[in-house]
């Protein structure tokens, strides 16, 4: 059982410990550098379907409420009503089947130090996105965050703060890839409300890479990944994206190999 300290104590002991994933590189800040491509027009993927040839897009908000047309605020389904979270990494359907299944992704995302919730608890709001499979503006299927300990694991990240992922699938009858769209993310302690630390969208994004990238293995299942880096999918800089911070319209591309 956790000691009963006083809860500013705890975060700055909590921050003291020279966690594992420190010396994986989980906290190296990635200077932010503009991409110098343009937007291009959506075309046929391989592995899975842009999200704008039916109207989606790659933030995970309804395009909807940025048009300028009338607003009904709702916190509890978007970031914010404007402004949503660049979706910057895709799990291709090219990967290992398994992964691709809801208990493979699991399994998977455990293998690059990811987990489940504090205590199974959300915390936040439940962030909708359009990945143009036509069912619309659809809730986070599943939202991780770095796991520090064997116990307690998410909890510490929802304390101190760390790396998180939320995930959708494009399975819609429109388009029904079964690719994996992230928003990967590296947000603040719970005294600064999570919010997302400087560059953080760009950070977060490159961790979950060189984590997957690094190979990895969970209850004696093992993968190698590659990547795809993209451009033009995104429009970089902040235009559209919750708190104003710039991200560089990079999305990894990742196709997961089961060895």
């Amino acid at each position: 059982m956790l000691p009963a300290l006083p809860f500013l104590a705890l975060v700055s002991a909590a921050q003291a410990i020279p966690f594992p994933f420190k010396f994986l590189g989980w906290n190296t800040q990635i200077p932010f550098q503009p991409s110098v491509f343009s937007v291009y027009p959506p075309k046929d993927e391989s592995g899975w379907v842009d999200p704008r040839v039916l109207g989606g897009q790659f933030i995970d908000v309804s395009p909807l409420l940025r048009t300028g047309l009338p607003l009904t605020p709702n916190p509890a389904q978007f970031t914010t009503p404007r402004y949503g979270e660049p979706l910057n990494v895709i799990i291709s359907n090219l990967s290992d089947p398994f992964v691709l299944t809801d208990e493979g992704f699991r399994w998977y995302y455990k293998s690059i130090g990811f987990s489940e919730e504090c205590l199974g608890l959300h915390y936040g709001h439940v962030h909708k996105a359009d990945l143009g499979d036509g069912d619309g503006r659809k809730s986070e299927h599943i939202l991780a965050r770095q796991h520090y300990f064997p116990r307690w694991g998410t909890c510490w990240e929802t304390l101190i703060g760390g790396n998180h992922f939320r995930a959708w699938k494009q399975n819609g009858t429109d388009a029904s890839t079964g690719a994996w769209f992230l928003g990967a993310s590296k947000e603040q302690d719970s005294t600064r409300h999570h919010m997302i630390v400087p560059n953080g969208y760009n950070i977060g994004r490159d961790l979950l890479v060189q984590s997957a990238i690094s190979g990895s293995s969970w209850k004696g299942m093992s993968w190698v990944t590659d990547v795809e880096w993209r451009d033009g999918l995104l429009e970089p800089g902040f235009k559209g994206i919750n708190h104003a911070i710039a991200q560089d319209g990079r999305i990894a591309i990742l196709t997961v190999h089961r060895v």
